[in-house]
């Protein structure tokens, strides 16, 4: 049992456990049990479902709170509430990612599941780097903030331009190096294919192709979100944790809100904001000291609600999405 108590990355080891053991469960779940037969997600089950992993990430911040103390509790909070908004530019990019290669919304629940997977690992080896470089070099901080004001101010000027997933040299690389088909074969990522000779060989498939560019477009917005949490709190375990709580919300939110993508419009502004503000909060603490978590929770907050209302009032008389359409 001394084994339990040990400490890792500042924590008794017990208490990562008892956060892969809800990681786990919540994906055990997800797949094997609600969609263990595949299928498309409708958009009433994706807010149920969405309304559910927020559930689950509130209820560990408050134990976080309760077992750890209140200050690692807010700065959960707040770094959830970070990533959680940046998040939602992610959302942005996967629906352009599933238009680009034509994957039905069938199929787009598989594609994200296993993208999720490799989320947890890649946030996994960057925030342990990243809590690394901060312990050992302090002055790396005001690095991460001009690099989010930088992103933020980027973000202002070309928000209303949107990225083509189709042009990422990787994917390009890709396709060079393996053998692509040209269609969709249901939600296999590889297929086995007889060539001109009659010899069998795999090929990737459409779906392979777009896990590869939603994982490539985490891995962008990973280089945002890991600061910008870093720079609420340099704790290790609160970073982990938020950041994986964030996103394995993700999925559903996509289904949820993929329908209505278009009635968000002005959002990436209020986003590009929150960069800057996370990113100016570093600098100030050293002119006029460190800014407290509830002030950047609530300006996090506000800067989203207003990009929501505004986006809301703007696109008023925007065409419906039919079921159809979905």
């Amino acid at each position: 049992m001394d084994f339990l108590h040990a400490s890792f990355l500042g924590y008794a080891i017990w208490l990562w456990l008892v956060f892969a053991g809800v990681v786990f469960t919540l994906l055990a779940l997800d797949l094997g049990v609600l969609h263990r037969d595949g299928g498309e997600i409708g958009v009433t089950e994706s807010l149920w479902l969405s309304a559910g992993y927020i559930a689950v990430a509130v209820v560990f911040g408050g134990w976080l709170w309760w077992q750890v103390g209140p200050q690692q509790g807010m700065d959960y909070f707040t770094a959830y509430a970070v990533e959680k908004s940046l998040s939602l530019d992610n959302v942005f990019v996967i629906s352009l990612v599933f238009a680009a290669f034509a994957v039905p919304r069938q199929y787009q629940h598989r594609v994200l599941f296993w993208g999720i997977l490799g989320v947890i690992v890649l946030r996994a080896l960057l925030i342990g780097a990243g809590a690394t470089l901060v312990q050992q070099f302090h002055w790396i901080l005001y690095l991460f903030a001009a690099f989010l004001i930088y992103t933020g101010i980027k973000m202002l000027w070309a928000a209303d331009h949107a990225p083509d997933p189709m042009r990422n040299p990787v994917l390009r690389l890709i396709r060079r190096v393996v053998p692509v088909t040209d269609r969709l074969h249901g939600n296999a990522f590889w297929v086995k294919q007889s060539d001109a000779s009659g010899r069998m060989r795999r090929l990737a498939t459409p779906l392979f192709m777009a896990l590869v560019a939603v994982e490539l477009a985490d891995l962008v917005f990973a280089v945002d979100s890991v600061p910008a949490v870093f720079a609420v709190t340099a704790d290790p375990f609160v970073v982990y944790t938020s950041n994986i709580f964030a996103i394995l919300g993700l999925r559903a939110l996509y289904f949820a809100l993929a329908a209505i993508l278009h009635r968000f419009a002005y959002l990436k502004y209020a986003l590009a904001l929150v960069l800057v503000f996370i990113g100016g909060k570093i600098i100030a603490a050293e002119l006029i000291g460190k800014v407290p978590s509830a002030v950047s929770l609530a300006v996090t907050f506000g800067l989203l609600a207003a990009g929501v209302l505004f986006s809301l009032w703007k696109t008023r008389g925007a065409a419906q999405v039919t079921p159809a359409e979905q």
